[in-house]
């Protein structure tokens, strides 16, 4: 079965940047509980624009780790699908 991922574009003001790392933390422990890996990046020439990642071994397991995560993924059914290259 092919992994599955979603990716979530955020821009965080400087003056929220701490909360926004905790919430990272957070998120992060949540979907490794619930099979999934997460990462998370920075664009580099501009400081506070973020990109998420998450990504499962199957859809199923990805759609039922964001239907009980705390933060709601707005766009939650734009679920990309690994695509087998021979």
């Amino acid at each position: 079965m092919p992994r599955a991922l979603i990716m979530k574009r955020t821009i965080v003001p400087l003056p929220e940047r701490a909360r926004y790392m905790d919430r990272l933390r957070a998120r992060k422990a949540f979907f490794a509980a619930a099979g999934c890996r997460f990462w998370v990046f920075e664009e580099a020439a501009l400081n506070g624009a973020f990109i998420e990642f998450t990504e499962a071994g199957s859809r199923e397991t990805l759609q039922a780790a964001l239907a009980a995560a705390p933060d709601k993924v707005l766009d939650a059914n734009r679920i990309y699908q690994e695509v087998p290259l021979p």
